[in-house]
């Protein structure tokens, strides 16, 4: 869909702008950039901007020197480095970095441009509201202090939960820390961000099969495959300097690259072999091909007999997927598959990758485990080369993933239990009985009369928000309705259902959004006030940390102040909380300059806490050392190879066990035990307790390299210590904070005359077994002082235990994950052998599966919808389509269409269509013939908005504010379905039809 433009751009409707001036005439390349503000060269640059050239004097160039500013890409999650040159504190010009080990000198298109990510003009400039249709703009101490007082008549008339808060993958890691924190303090879990609409069926599935729900190698790892399965992924569009690694493998060791995907996308042009298979069938293409490796025995049985619990299961599942009856399910030929399972047998370790294509199902939980088993069955877990690579999208979702921007966590995948609650208060310092009075309590509608704690409920997920609206209120598990959204460097159009969520957005009290750019979220509804838009700075406009795909964590360093009246997440955070009154608490252990929380400050502050997996020992100064030293690292292993971080891996990747005094190097490869823990080994992850229907859950006579443990063994606590021996090892220090965990600060009791002495009081027995039972039941995720974790690894142990992954989770809907047709499926002779769930109520709110399954749509919408990314934009597209650079590369929505079906449509390439949904949405775009996709399927890219059903919406942006380029959202016109487990919307799976505009 790369076109040079000839034809006018969108039109501007309502008020004239930049593009009006030129639309409906020609418009070529140059033309579009100079109505834009910017031309091609230097002089042009110049000229757009009202300079002039001179000769520059010696002393000139000594007063204007430029500065060189090292940061990260705020796009994709491969964590690309971009030098900054910044002069006069103005941001004049960018490279690659070419020390990264991560991008070696690469940008994508994306990459290229961020520069004008900033120092665009279509930014919001400063706070705005909407009154009486118009938006009018206001000071930042007016808009705080509006939006606080009706924020705070909400709270005071329905409860806390009546305000959502909505967090952004866009945050750094501090940010996003200080945003679940802050969520906290108000009183709600109604708190979450884009992870639950991408990957949030990866985290539940790989989490609940070997530990942790995380990329277990790395980009770079991929350098050591021998084979590269790709599904339900896109990287030569979605993250394109990625595939740099790909092909490195692909041409050093010959490594044949497997991509199934039910479009033939630009990777797949990249295959050794392009498997096609039907939208919503990825379990049935797994066992396909897992059916083969079991008919022939090409799986590893030692592997799994040693680290794998619940294959036999798997077995007799798989038993069914006949090549016929696969071939019946997928469309997918059995010969290919046998094919491709020879070929992944016989050249390993190879590696899996997934991205959205995989997540985005009603099953999408089952789909992730399918990819993991396999990946157990061929026993390329653990292995450099290996692994389940899975693909993030945004620069730090799994950073705000992992700091518990989540509806269902806190900080670090510490649930919502009391135990949970108690250790963060105990690392806020927080008097736990207040944090506890800041959460509504519902009386009665507990189990068996008791009252509802909603400080211990999971709150509704960002895919669910307007059913929070929108259902009667006797139908959700919260005291009242959501009446207050806040969107918070959120794109809503990347959500389904906007029919439903526009009339959610008119039914609010209030609406809030902060972003550097006003999203549609500021044109989809038609509200003519309650509306305000807080100019959020960007990411390149404050400093932090942030985690890529493989767990690295990097250090960004501010390239400027932030421009026109915008202000940094973090300082717009603690603003409201000076408005609600608890800064003094939520900032009793940050500095705080002025309006701004110092970053340094709350990344100790989180590394005094996630303990579980990990982000503890990366401080400030150790990760700022290894992006001041980048040429240091190794470009495969990541392993620093001499210099100031000798020894340590690229960013440390969690688990970075311990303090930071600990000086543990990361952990490049999860589950490896072919490396010591102080190395970065580990085995799988002890958290599923230790036996199952009389069955080991721990691993059998394998064990990382130097554990004095050669065995399986539970996850590590103070009890598990002294019965090995080894809390000797203990300082006084460490023992003593185990202590005030345990409750028994000061207390430990004396041997003294046959009796136990705790303090100046004798005491019997009885107190000498409450210590014992108390201190012996802190365990490593508690253990404020690291001092288990200390030990554990001292003696060669991985603080969490050494067990097996577990093909089968049987706290799942689907134990053995299991085929299901999607709920718009156009196969509908399949729903009786194949069908979904019953409908259910989780998450705060009911969930529909066969009620709608139940009604066959196929006759009347008869084609297949998917959607997914392009290069050129990323997430709803507001910022890549205020870009010119990219706003010049794709004009145009458009919804890809095989030429068979385009025939019987009579639509010819680059004509306009219609496409209807079933839920009654409707969207207009252009026809792009192509076989990329099969007869019957459609697709359409998702990173398009200010069109709505036909509708041009640029006159309602605030002036100056609109994107280049306008288009129909796909959501428009996509369907209801979620997720078993995590309500992930299903965007990959649905039904449509087409007809010429």
């Amino acid at each position: 869909m790369l076109r040079k433009k000839t034809n006018g751009v969108t039109r501007r409707s309502g008020r004239t702008g930049v593009l009006a001036d030129i639309a409906g005439r020609s418009v070529d390349r140059r033309a579009f950039l100079r109505g834009s503000g910017l031309a091609i060269g230097g002089l042009a640059a110049i000229s757009a901007t009202g300079g002039s050239v001179t000769q520059a004097s010696a002393q000139q160039a000594a007063d204007s020197a430029v500065q060189t500013v090292k940061s990260v890409c705020t796009h994709c999650s491969v964590g690309c480095t971009v030098m900054a040159e910044v002069q006069d504190g103005v941001w004049t010009g960018q490279e690659p970095g070419w020390d990264s080990p991560f991008n070696l000198g690469a940008h994508c298109a994306k990459g290229a441009s961020v520069r004008e990510h900033t120092h665009g003009e279509r930014r919001l400039k400063y706070p705005m509201k909407k009154e009486g249709g118009e938006w009018v703009r206001m000071s930042w101490a007016d808009a705080i202090n509006e939006i606080g007082d009706k924020m705070l008549a909400i709270r005071e008339e329905s409860g806390p939960d009546s305000v959502y808060w909505l967090g952004s993958a866009k945050h750094n890691n501090e940010q996003a820390y200080l945003f679940r924190k802050f969520a906290a303090y108000w009183g709600t879990n109604n708190v979450d961000h884009q992870a639950r609409i991408c990957h949030s069926t990866t985290v539940a599935g790989v989490a609940n099969t070997w530990g942790y729900g995380a990329m277990t190698n790395s980009y770079n790892d991929i350098h050591n495959s021998r084979a590269i399965f790709v599904i339900g992924g896109n990287p030569a569009e979605a993250h394109p300097v990625s595939l740099l690694h790909l092909l490195k493998a692909k041409e050093e060791n010959n490594a044949p690259l497997i991509v199934c995907d039910p479009r033939f996308t630009r990777t797949a042009a990249h295959a050794d072999e392009y498997v096609r298979f039907r939208p919503g069938t990825d379990v049935a293409l797994v066992w396909g091909i897992l059916w083969h490796i079991f008919e022939n025995k090409w799986e590893d049985e030692e592997f799994i007999r040693t680290r794998v619990w619940g294959m036999d299961q798997i077995r007799a599942e798989v038993a069914n997927w006949t090549p016929d009856e696969v071939e019946r399910v997928t469309g997918t030929p059995g010969s290919q598959l046998e094919r491709v399972a020879r070929t992944l047998a016989n050249n390993r370790p190879g590696t899996v990758i997934w991205c959205m294509g995989g997540t985005q199902h009603t099953n999408g939980n089952n789909n992730t485990r399918a990819y993991c088993i396999l990946q157990l069955a061929l026993g390329n877990m653990g292995r450099a080369g290996g692994g389940t690579n899975i693909f993030r999208g945004h620069d730090n979702v799994q950073g705000a993933t992992d700091l518990g921007v989540l509806a269902d966590t806190l900080p670090g995948y510490y649930g919502l239990a009391d135990g949970s609650w108690a250790h963060w208060a105990r690392v806020w310092e927080e008097d736990l009985d207040w944090l506890k009075g800041r959460f509504a309590v519902m009386k009665g509608a507990g189990a068996d009369g008791a009252d509802r704690m909603m400080m211990n409920e999971t709150g509704i997920p960002v895919s669910r928000w307007i059913d929070g609206i929108l259902e009667p209120a006797e139908n959700i598990d919260q005291p009242d309705n959501t009446r207050a959204m806040v969107l918070w460097g959120h794109a809503p159009n990347s959500q389904t259902r906007l029919p439903e969520m526009k009339t959610a957005m008119e039914k609010l009290d209030l609406m809030v959004v902060v972003d550097p750019y006003p999203t549609v979220s500021a044109v989809m509804q038609d509200r003519t006030d309650g509306v305000y838009l807080l100019p959020a700075a960007t990411q390149f406009e404050t400093y932090g940390s942030v985690t890529a795909s493989n767990r690295s964590l990097q250090w960004r360093e501010k390239i400027v102040d932030p421009i026109f009246e915008s202000k940094p997440d973090h300082v717009i955070l603690k603003m409201f909380s000076d408005k609600f009154g608890f800064s003094d608490r939520i900032f009793r252990n940050i500095e705080v300059n002025g309006d701004e929380p110092l970053i340094e400050d709350l990344t100790r502050e989180f590394n005094r806490g996630m303990w579980t997996i990990g982000y503890t020992g990366q401080s400030p100064e150790r990760l700022r050392k290894h992006m001041e030293n980048q040429h240091t690292f190794d470009r495969t292993t990541l392993r620093a190879l001499g210099g100031p971080a000798d020894g340590d891996y690229y960013g440390l990747p969690w688990p970075s066990w311990g303090t930071a005094e600990m000086n543990h190097p990361g952990s490049p490869n999860l589950y490896d035990i072919s490396l010591p823990v102080a190395d970065g080994g580990m085995g799988f992850r002890a958290r599923f307790g230790v036996e199952r229907d009389g069955d080991n859950l721990l691993a059998e006579g394998v064990a990382p390299v130097g554990s004095e443990i050669q065995d399986g063994y539970p996850e590590f606590t103070m009890q598990m210590l002294m019965d090995l021996g080894w809390d000797g090892d203990l300082t006084d220090e460490e023992r003593s904070t185990i202590e005030r965990v345990a409750g028994f600060e000061g207390q430990r009791p004396q041997q003294s005359g046959g009796e136990e002495q705790v303090g100046e009081t004798s005491q019997t027995g009885d107190v000498k077994s409450d210590y014992a039972k108390a201190v012996g039941g802190v365990n490593w995720k508690t253990d404020l002082s690291g001092g288990i974790q200390r030990v554990a690894i001292a003696h060669g142990c991985a603080p969490y235990g050494n067990a097996k992954a577990r093909a089968v989770v049987w706290t799942f809907p689907d134990p053995v994950p299991v085929h299901r047709e999607p709920l718009y499926t156009p196969r509908y002779d399949l729903v009786a052998d194949y069908p979904t769930y019953e409908d259910k109520k989780f998450w705060r709110v009911p969930t529909l599966y066969k009620s709608i399954q139940e009604t066959d749509y196929s006759s009347d919408f008869p084609i297949t919808l998917t959607s997914g990314r392009l290069v050129e934009y990323e997430g709803g597209g507001d910022e890549t389509r205020s870009n010119p650079w990219l706003a010049e590369l794709q004009q145009d929505m458009f919804i890809e269409v095989n030429p068979r079906d385009a025939n019987n449509l009579g639509v010819r390439d680059g004509a306009m269509v219609w496409v209807h949904g079933p839920n009654g949405g409707k969207v207009n775009v252009m026809a792009m013939v192509t076989e990329r996709v099969a007869p019957g399927v459609a697709f359409m890219p998702f990173h398009f908005g200010g069109f709505w059903q036909g509708e041009d919406l640029r006159g309602k942006y605030p002036e100056g504010a609109d994107p280049y380029v306008l288009g129909e959202s796909t959501n428009t016109a996509q369907t209801y379905g979620y997720d078993s487990v995590t309500q992930m919307q299903e965007t990959k799976a649905t039904l449509c039809r087409i007809e010429a505009a």
